[in-house]
């Protein structure tokens, strides 16, 4: 199973909600810009979905 993490920037606020609940998947580059792994594999999706679930935007989708 492979999936895809979404993230709206013009929604996203750098809260930083996601990278505390799943920093291996979410992180804050350089630049302060939030970046993430683009591809999931299936022992990734559960992690993401709750990063997601944290987002207090709900700048943040996964996809199957």
């Amino acid at each position: 199973m492979s999936g895809r993490i979404r993230v709206d920037r013009a929604v996203c606020d750098h809260h930083g909600q996601c990278t505390y609940t799943a920093a291996t998947l979410f992180w804050f580059d350089g630049d302060g810009e939030l970046a993430h792994v683009p591809e999931l594999t299936g022992e990734q999706f559960a992690l993401a979905r709750d990063a997601a679930a944290a987002c207090p935007v709900r700048a943040i989708r996964i996809e199957d």
